[in-house]
């Protein structure tokens, strides 16, 4: 987390008409805001001198003029941005309805409507899609307000506009290892609601380390849709996740474009089995293979630690389906995982010997650890650029070398990059030429 550097003081006052500097014609411009329904619950001369302090602030620390923050690198992969800002916005509005026409706030609805999670991830799409610019004393079209609490009660179809101090009553606490799209991390601050105070909502993990997740956001300039360090860029232990009450049950956490399938029976992944695995997942499988016959494999369990066990119950049940070779080589993939979830398919055939050990399993080189987007950028040197330009030649997209692939990062080994991002099916941000996290993942697997 980073620290905050402490600021002066400063009292409210009124700058001088006659100075022409940007940090004084702000001001001017700050105190000839409207207040709109809407606002933050403490007293507007008190939201008014938060804003001339924060101000001021910036023109005492840059000389009089805003400097801008650097970007930080991110992860790339799917619906990425590769540029972050150094922390969230600190002012939001205060509870209050919709912004009906002409001006005034629409009726509360009675109670929770259901929503599911695939309609929550939609909702919050459709603010970044419309590139909805932030401003806490603005309504978008739909009533919300363009701030990060008005756009999670938009997403949750709240029918009021909320603030990161009243959403909590609206959710229930859940952990980090139970997020699901839909879900949101709550950084609220009661000391200080307008320092730092924000939210957002879980749109998935990017990758298998949960590291990193989709974060769906209202933040300047607008709204976005971006990988982000679980909790946050700042604050991180601060931030809380919840889980919206009314949230439809059987969703799964389904995100758009995603399969219709519940978490309940999608599989979910060949990486979540195997030596050294160890997760709710593989204790499933063992529970569905007991089922369909496999308990004379387990003398204890099953449970979530990976074992001979669940390689022989489930290299069993797939001789029983009358496969061989690498399709009964005693790791689930997709056909073995739907067939137990549903149902189907043969049981495991009674015997009194167990089925002979698996082979084992052919040494791989260990996958390099991805050494950090800094390396591949213009100008930058060193050894990882080789490495990554030789496994890109490797998988077949090398043809925008003419020589090499050497140490000095070039316009051939992004191009090459991004050729392998494209082949993902990856598109915009996520496939601009720069290895990521995900993108090294890939080439090296």
């Amino acid at each position: 987390m980073e620290a905050s550097t402490p600021g002066p003081v400063f009292e409210d006052y009124e700058p001088a008409g006659a100075c022409g500097c940007r940090g004084c014609a702000d001001r001017r411009r700050t105190r000839l805001l409207p207040v709109r329904d809407g606002g933050h619950p403490a007293a507007n001369g008190g939201a008014r001198r938060a804003l001339l302090a924060a101000t001021a602030a910036s023109v005492v620390l840059s000389g009089g003029t805003v400097a801008a923050a650097a970007p930080h690198p991110v992860p790339d992969g799917p619906g990425t941005n590769r540029t972050a800002d150094p922390g969230p916005p600190t002012e939001q509005g205060g509870p209050a309805g919709l912004h009906g026409a002409p001006g005034r706030p629409a009726n509360q609805p009675a109670e929770l409507a259901p929503i599911t999670r695939a309609e929550i991830i939609n909702r919050a799409k459709t603010w970044v899609t419309a590139a909805v610019p932030y401003n806490m004393e603005a309504y978008w079209t739909d009533g919300y307000r363009q701030d990060c609490s008005g756009f999670v009660s938009m997403a949750w179809n709240l029918g009021t506009n909320e603030w990161t101090g009243s959403l909590a009553k609206f959710a229930v606490r859940t952990t980090r290892d139970e997020l699901q799209p839909g879900d949101i991390l709550l950084f609220h601050n009661p000391a200080n609601p307008n320092k730092g105070s924000h939210v957002v909502v879980f749109g998935g993990w990017t990758d298998s380390t949960h590291a990193y997740y989709t974060a769906y956001e209202q933040t300047p300039p607008h709204a976005r849709e971006q990988a982000t360090p679980y909790a946050y860029w700042k604050d991180s232990a601060s931030y809380v996740p919840y889980r919206y009450k009314a949230v439809a049950t059987g969703t799964g956490g389904a995100v758009p474009g995603a399969a219709a399938e519940s978490s309940a029976t999608a599989f979910p992944g060949a990486a979540k089995f195997g030596p050294g695995a160890v997760n709710s997942d593989v204790t499933r499988l063992g529970q569905m293979l007991v089922k369909r016959g496999g308990s004379r494999f387990y003398t204890e369990g099953p449970g979530p630690r990976w074992g001979s066990a669940d390689l022989n119950a489930t290299r069993a049940f797939q001789q029983a389906q009358g496969w061989t070779g690498a399709d009964a080589d005693g790791i689930p993939g997709e056909r073995t995982w739907s067939l137990l979830v549903q149902g189907r398919g043969r049981n495991i055939p009674a015997t009194t010997q167990a089925p002979p050990p698996a082979p084992a399993p052919a040494t791989r080189p260990t996958r390099p650890a991805f050494p950090g987007p800094s390396h591949f950028r213009p100008g930058q040197e060193s050894p990882y650029v080789t490495q990554l330009g030789r496994r890109l030649v490797e998988k077949g997209f090398g043809t925008y070398y003419t020589s090499g692939p050497g140490p000095r990062w070039s316009e051939a080994d992004r191009r090459n990059v991004e050729a392998f991002q494209r082949a993902q099916g990856w598109s915009g941000a996520a496939a601009n030429g720069y290895p990521g996290p995900e993108t090294w993942r890939r080439l090296f697997a």
